[in-house]
């Protein structure tokens, strides 16, 4: 499995019946090289025996590969070896191990430097030009490193290891935005090889947390959030198209996970550049048209569900005593459903159940295994009205709530049919109905 680019974490090639001691060939796609990928081992040690996974993650280049390996141990260096003359991933082995004894005496001072209390002290000024001097004589050190072996792609990801400038001085609102403002100082946008890597996602996962930090509550999250986006795109704009369009992607992955709708709005004016090589165009798009057409005050899109008899009920011409009706896309195997269900369910009992509200339980489940454990999970919800169209997530109900993933809760008016709220959280949901 590939382990970036649009099809990460899904198998390209497979084989299957391989026996101890026997030897199987993997062909590549060109594609995909160079790359970052999981070999993953569904090993059993008899024909009747579950399968015990294992996986190795490794580099691959121009060089072909020989590997040996237990898949019981695959991670073990006396298990699992390259050929003797292999160079990407014995490259990346002997980085690591010089890399940590190296940074390891800056992580020293820079703790001191931002714990210790006497920022005034001679002590203090004399660590801070060791810190000063430690990091320039580091990155000296990682240039001619990347430098002698940029033959090779292993070396692209030691890009995000650089230290970028650090303020010590100043509040700690001030070292914060330092850090902010410093972060892609040292990391070079036109390298498109940065965009296959695994890398980068940790490395902005770290300069997204930067901002988090400072949010204290999930409008202000929401505010910086976007504007880490908006900051980090604009870098990397500049850059090649290839990593212009992965930032895209990147920051519309966490903002639909967060439901950020001002992120997902800001993200409009990129999907009109022709540079921006964005894979996920289409999706943005089609959330940008959703956050339009479902919003509070329009009617809710109608649909047909089923009851527990069979029967046909029509959404817009259900009848309740309820003040609101809700419909909540969701999906048995997603935790994050799951956990919105263990929390909505017991509120919604407490809070007077269908006296209040009528949920349509909407399940964009399709495989096999989803629809059995949705069978099982449905059973325990039993004060719901639980439907599940065909096609899943690619259903004509889900498409006309422009869902792209769950779970999502619209709340209607019950006597109008008009949308009242989209509430992220139980917590959302219960401030909207005290209102």
């Amino acid at each position: 499995m590939p382990l970036s680019g649009a099809g990460a974490l899904k198998p390209f090639v497979e084989k299957n019946g391989v026996k101890g001691n026997e030897t199987a060939l993997l062909s590549l796609p060109a594609d995909k090289l160079p790359g970052q990928f999981v070999l993953r081992f569904d090993y059993m040690e008899k024909e009747t025996s579950t399968p015990y996974p294992s996986e190795r993650y490794f580099f691959a280049g121009r060089q072909n590969l020989e590997l040996w390996v237990r898949p019981k141990a695959v991670n073990n260096p006396d298990s699992t070896y390259f050929q003797k003359d292999e160079t990407e991933n014995a490259l990346f082995a002997e980085f690591s191990k010089e890399n940590g004894k190296r940074k390891s005496q800056l992580s020293v001072l820079q703790n001191f430097l931002m714990n210790y209390d006497r920022a005034s002290s001679k002590l203090y000024s004399l660590c801070e030009d060791e810190y000063e001097g430690r990091r320039t004589e580091y990155n000296r050190w990682l240039d001619g490193y990347i430098s002698s072996h940029s033959n090779l792609f292993a070396s692209t990801t030691f890009k995000f290891q650089y230290v970028p400038q650090m303020l010590f001085s100043g509040s700690e609102r001030d070292r914060l935005e330092n850090m902010i403002n410093h972060y892609f100082d040292l990391v070079d946008f036109q390298d498109p090889l940065l965009a296959k890597t695994v890398d980068i996602k940790d490395w902005m996962n770290n300069y997204v947390n930067l901002y988090g930090t400072m949010a204290t509550t999930t409008k202000l999250r929401d505010s910086l959030f976007t504007l880490a986006g908006q900051r980090a795109i604009e870098k990397a704009k500049s850059g090649h198209p290839l990593l212009y369009g992965w930032m895209v992607d990147y920051f519309y992955k966490g903002y639909e996970g967060f439901n950020i709708t001002p992120g997902i709005k800001m993200l409009e004016p990129y999907l009109q550049d022709p540079r921006c090589l964005t894979t996920k165009r289409l999706e943005i798009e089609k959330r940008l048209l959703g956050i339009e057409s479902i919003r509070p005050g329009v009617v809710a899109p109608d649909f047909v569900s089923k009851d527990v008899n069979g029967k046909s009920v029509q959404f817009h011409n259900y009848r309740t005593d309820a003040k609101y009706k809700m419909v909540l896309f969701w999906s048995a195997d997603c935790q994050h459903c799951k956990e919105l269900v263990d929390k909505l369910y017991p509120w919604f009992l407490k809070a007077g159940g269908k006296s209040l509200i009528d949920v349509f339980a909407i399940s964009v489940d399709f495989t096999d295994t989803e629809v059995k454990v949705w069978e099982e999970f449905k059973n325990k919800l039993t004060e719901w009205k639980h439907f599940r169209p065909t096609g899943g997530i690619n259903s004509p109900e889900a498409s006309s709530y422009y869902i792209l993933s769950t779970p999502v809760m619209v709340l209607v008016d019950a006597k109008t049919n008009k949308i009242v709220a989209l509430p992220d959280s139980v917590e959302d949901l219960e401030k909207v109905i005290k209102q």
